[in-house]
C-alpha cells in the first residue's frame, strides 16, 4: 500500500509543480504589468495591480498546452490539480462564511437558479429540434450549460445512451463558451453590479458552466476589483446549482426516452442512486461552514473558539485558511484548467452543435442577468 502511495505521489508531483510554477510566474507578471500600468495612469507603482494573476496563470497554461504541448509526464498532476486540489480549495472556502449565511444565500438564490436552469434547458432542447440535431446532443449541452458542465454531461450520458461523438461535442461546447465567460464575465459583472457584490457573485455563479470556471471568474473579479464577497457568493450559488443535478439527470433521461419512444431504459449497472449524484465537495464545504459557525459561537459566548482559541487567534486562523485556499489551492487548479484545455478538439466538429451551445450560453446569461437584477437586491448577508 505504501509503495502504491509513493508511486502515485511520484506520478502527480511533476504536474503539480508545473501548476505551482505557473501560479508564481502569473503573480510575478501580474505585479510587473500592474506596476507599469499604474505608472502610466500616474498612480503609485505599489498600488494594487489591475491585472489578475489568476487570469495570467490561465493564459500561460493555455499557451503552453496549445503552442508547446503538455508532456505526458505532467498530465497526471494537472488532472489531479483540477479534480482534487480544486475541490479541496472549494471545501476550505467554507471557512469564509457561517452556516447560516450559506443557508440564507442558498435559499434566496434557489428561485434565481431554478428559473435560469429551467429556461436554459427548455430553450436549448427547443433549438436543438429546430436544427434537426439529436435529442441526445441537445440534452447533453442543456445539462452541461445549465447545471455543472462536464460533470452533468458524464452523469446524464448513460441515461440517454449518448455516443462518444455527442459527448465530445457537448464537452467542447462547455469548454469553449465556459472559458470565454470565465475571462469576460468578471468585467461584465463589475460594469453592471459594481456596487453590489451579492448580485455580481450570483451572476457569475448562475451564468458560467463549470465549477472550475466559476472559481476562476470570481478570483479574477476579486483580484481585479478587490471585492472578496463575490468569491463566497459565486461559490455558494454554483454549489447550489450543482445539487440540482439530482433532479435534472433523471428528468432529461425521461424526456429523451419519452420523445424517442425507446423501449430500452437505463440499466441498473448504469443508473446511479440520487445520493450518488451529490458532489462530495459540496458536503465538505457545508461541514467547514458549520465548523466556522461553531467557532464563532464560542467566541461570542465565552471569548474562546472551541474552548481553546482566543478571538484574535481564531480570526487569524480562518483568514489564513481562506487566503491559502483562494490564492494558492484555487490558483494551482486554475493553472491546471489552462494546461488541460486543448483547443485542437474544436477542429472538424461542425458548426450546428456550436450554434446550439452558443444559444444555450446566451440564454442562461440573459436570464441570469434579468433574475439577478430583479431579485438579487433582496439578499442581505
Amino acid at each position: 500500500m505504501m509503495q502504491t502511495f509513493t508511486a502515485n505521489a511520484k506520478k502527480i508531483t511533476p504536474g503539480i509543480i508545473l501548476c505551482i510554477a505557473i501560479v508564481l510566474i502569473g503573480i510575478l507578471i501580474s505585479d510587473l504589468l500592474g506596476g507599469w500600468i499604474n505608472q502610466l495612469q500616474g498612480l503609485p507603482e505599489a498600488s494594487k495591480s489591475p491585472i489578475s494573476s489568476i487570469f495570467v496563470a490561465i493564459v500561460i497554461g493555455l499557451l503552453i498546452r496549445n503552442l508547446i504541448g503538455l508532456h505526458e509526464t505532467f498530465q497526471a498532476g494537472v488532472t489531479f490539480s483540477i479534480k482534487f486540489i480544486l475541490k479541496f480549495g472549494i471545501i476550505l472556502l467554507g471557512i469564509r462564511l457561517s452556516f447560516i449565511d450559506v443557508i440564507k444565500l442558498g435559499a434566496w438564490g434557489i428561485p434565481i437558479i431554478l428559473i435560469c436552469v429551467m429556461t436554459g434547458l427548455i430553450v436549448t432542447l427547443w433549438f436543438t429540434n429546430r436544427l434537426n440535431q439529436s435529442h441526445r446532443l441537445g440534452s447533453l449541452i442543456a445539462a452541461g450549460t445549465g447545471i455543472c458542465g462536464v460533470t452533468a454531461i458524464v452523469a446524464i450520458t448513460p441515461g440517454i445512451k449518448a455516443n462518444d461523438e455527442e459527448v465530445a461535442y457537448a464537452i467542447a461546447n462547455i469548454t469553449l463558451f465556459g472559458i470565454i465567460a470565465m475571462f469576460a464575465y468578471p468585467y461584465l459583472a463589475f460594469y453592471l453590479f459594481s456596487d453590489d457584490p451579492i448580485r455580481a457573485g450570483l451572476f457569475l455563479g448562475t451564468s458560467i458552466h463549470e465549477t472550475a470556471q466559476v472559481a476562476g471568474a470570481s478570483l479574477i473579479y476579486f483580484q481585479a476589483f478587490g471585492i472578496d464577497q463575490v468569491i463566497e457568493t459565486a461559490t455558494i450559488t454554483k454549489l447550489t446549482r450543482n445539487v440540482l443535478i439530482i433532479a435534472v439527470v433523471p428528468l432529461l433521461s425521461y424526456y429523451y426516452l419519452k420523445n424517442r419512444n425507446r423501449n430500452s431504459s437505463t440499466s441498473k449497472a448504469d443508473a446511479k442512486k440520487w445520493y450518488q449524484l451529490i458532489p462530495l465537495f459540496v458536503i465538505g464545504f457545508l461541514i467547514v461552514a458549520v465548523i466556522r459557525s461553531i467557532g464563532d459561537a464560542g467566541v461570542d459566548y465565552q471569548g474562546l473558539a472551541f474552548g481553546t482559541l482566543q478571538e484574535d487567534t481564531w480570526k487569524n486562523l480562518t483568514s489564513s485558511i481562506s487566503t491559502f485556499s483562494s490564492t494558492y489551492l484555487l490558483g494551482i487548479a486554475m493553472a491546471g484548467v489552462g494546461l488541460s484545455t486543448n483547443l485542437a478538439v474544436f477542429k472538424g466538429l461542425g458548426y450546428k452543435p456550436f450554434i446550439i451551445g452558443l444559444v444555450a450560453s446566451i440564454t442562461v446569461t440573459l436570464v441570469a442577468l434579468t433574475m439577478v437584477t430583479l431579485l438579487g437586491g433582496l439578499i442581505q448577508l
